[in-house]
């Protein structure tokens, strides 16, 4: 619900406050008095255009601020809160500048936000109804969504169950088109994986293959030297048979330990000296045993050397293609054979999606039959009740119809060679007609009605549609343009009906139509000097009937006006 506003410097008003309330308020005031700018204030709250010309002259820039409460957990708030916004016990505070030169900014819960955000509140917040800026109910998809929501489960049960089928059949069709467009690379990306596992399994590689033949492979190929140096070393550690004269180092270490051996009882210092040339001397006899088993094993075998250089090189082809080396190698094979597998059961997959994409156009086309079938009926009492409103509202020869009509879609969903215009509503375009008279042809209600005409509709719409449509505040300018006498009773008595179930505020210059207003508003001007101020003031009592008799005669102490005015309070408060 819109609770307050407060205008600054807006048109002809300078600083002024609109409190105001549940239910029905009527903004009433002299021609010029600035009833409009009360209308143009929430339309720049809700997103809409900022013009600099309605910066008040003499002015740097206008201010819009309101205060708007929501229930928790409704699509606002959580859009608002996704943008930062913070709400204040409960309610949501907007605000929009516009300079004289043109710039506009929006705050929204105490936090900058893009001006656009305003305008996507605006569709769960506010329906507003003027002479020049319909909005709502004439845009095609709200006019399909509020037909939907009047019609209630017959059309939200089956909706349900064709937009889960919707989404599994747009998959489908996605995944499935992927598949067939991509068939010729899909089959030049197997060739290849085949050829190169066929490769790799001609050679047979291990894992580590190529780093241990590298190594075999240096051995080989330096066997003489390698041989050479173990015998020479193998002599130093322990003598050379053939040379009894020699000293070797074995021997000169065991010389050296069995000296301090000898005295080692004298000095601990000495004695661990003695214990690690024992462990020298074990260590130089490991060694030499181990350099004379290595001479005796050292292979110089030409063909091996051969054989291992041939292996080296097939390896190494594959790393060139497959791998930095041949753990590489097996790895790309073991991805890569997972990948044919998927490439190989494509075509199965293509025919169980093809099946599946039959079965899901079939279930669509059943649901969506379903979907317009419902719609049809809900369009019939839904036209018939709006013309019985418009008659109440002296457009007694009017009548409104629904076209229901299947989307011409060019972005429809291929259906095994067919394309349907599926949407994620349905095959369903809903339109509001409207036949002013008799003989008139049913137009689109946009067209086919004037200014005045074209908000009775409205009115009519929405006082039939009252308790379906979410919009907790509907804001009509001029809705009674063009009507009187009678008809005007009914506007002010439909207004009171919509008010019940939702926050009702027009802008109205008829008596008839303010006197069932739960709350009345005047808009008033005043001058001082060369400066035009508006003020905004909530009339009660004298002060309500006073401006009643100033709607009805031009004179606000007409006792004609007086106790006509108490008349139509007194009926609207017994109708209410």
């Amino acid at each position: 619900m819109l609770e307050e506003m407060r205008i600054r410097s807006l048109g002809v008003i300078d600083d002024a406050v609109v409190e105001l309330s549940p239910g029905f308020t009527a903004v009433t005031g002299e021609t010029g008095a600035g009833k409009t700018m009360v209308v143009t204030s929430l339309g720049l709250l809700l997103g809409g255009r900022a013009d600099p010309a309605l910066v008040r002259i003499g002015a740097k820039s206008a201010v819009v601020e309101g205060r708007i409460s929501v229930p928790a957990g409704a699509p606002a708030v959580l859009r608002a809160e996704e943008a930062g916004a913070e709400l204040d016990d409960g309610a949501l505070l907007i605000s929009r500048t516009v300079s004289a030169e043109g710039r506009s900014r929006a705050h929204l819960g105490g936090r900058s936000v893009p001006v656009g955000l305003l305008g996507e509140l605006a569709d769960d917040l506010v329906a507003v109804h003027g002479q020049t800026d319909q909005q709502g109910l004439l845009k095609p998809a709200r006019q399909r969504g509020a037909l939907d929501r009047y019609a209630g489960d017959a059309v939200a049960t089956p909706l349900a169950k064709y937009t889960a089928a919707y989404r599994r059949l747009r998959a489908v069709v996605t995944e499935l088109d992927e598949l067939t467009t991509r068939a010729r690379e899909r089959a030049q990306e197997a060739d290849l994986l085949r050829f190169g596992l066929d490769e790799i399994a001609a050679v047979e590689p291990r894992g580590g293959e190529d780093v241990e033949l590298a190594a075999e492979a240096e051995r080989l190929g330096h066997a003489e030297a390698l041989g050479s140096a173990a015998s020479t070393a193998h002599a130093a550690l322990a003598g050379n048979p053939e040379d009894p004269e020699g000293v070797d180092a074995g021997l000169l270490v065991g010389g050296a330990h069995r000296a301090l051996d000898a005295v080692r009882a004298h000095d601990p210092a000495l004695s661990a000296l003695a214990d690690r040339l024992g462990e020298v001397g074990i260590l130089l006899g490991d060694v030499a045993g181990e350099l004379a088993g290595y001479a005796d094993r050292l292979d110089a075998d030409p063909l091996r050397l051969a054989a291992v250089e041939e292996r080296r090189a097939a390896l190494t082809q594959l790393t060139r293609k497959y791998g930095e080396d041949i753990d590489a190698v097996l790895a790309w094979a073991e991805h890569s054979a997972a990948r044919l597998t998927e490439l190989d059961s494509d075509d199965d997959h293509i025919e169980e999606l093809t099946a599946e994409r039959a079965a899901l156009g079939a279930e669509l086309a059943g649901l969506a039959q379903a979907l317009t079938d419902a719609r049809t009926e809900a369009a019939e009492r839904f036209a018939a009740a709006v013309t019985a409103e418009l008659a109440s509202l002296a457009m007694p020869h009017a009548r409104v119809s629904i076209d229901i009509r299947q989307t011409d879609d060019p972005d429809g969903i291929d259906v095994g060679g067919r394309t349907v215009a599926y949407t994620p509503t349905g095959v369903d375009e809903v339109e509001l007609l409207l036949a002013p008279h008799p003989g008139a042809p049913p137009r689109p209600i946009a067209k086919g009605a004037s200014g005045g005409e074209l908000s009775r509709v409205m009115l009519a719409v929405e006082v039939v549609f009252a308790g379906s449509d979410p919009v907790p505040t509907y804001l009509f300018d001029e809705v009674d343009a063009g009507v009187g006498g009678r008809a005007a009773v009914e506007v002010g008595r439909r207004l009171a009906r919509l008010a019940r179930s939702a926050q009702v505020v027009v802008v109205t210059h008829l008596p008839q139509v303010a006197a069932f207003a739960d709350r009345q508003l005047l808009v008033e001007k005043t001058h001082d000097g060369s400066v035009t101020r508006s003020g905004v003031q909530v009339l009660e009592g004298e002060d309500r009937v006073r401006e009643l008799s100033r709607m009805l005669a031009g004179q606000e102490d007409s006792e004609t006006a007086r106790a006509h005015a108490e008349e139509l309070l007194a009926a609207a408060r017994a109708d209410g």
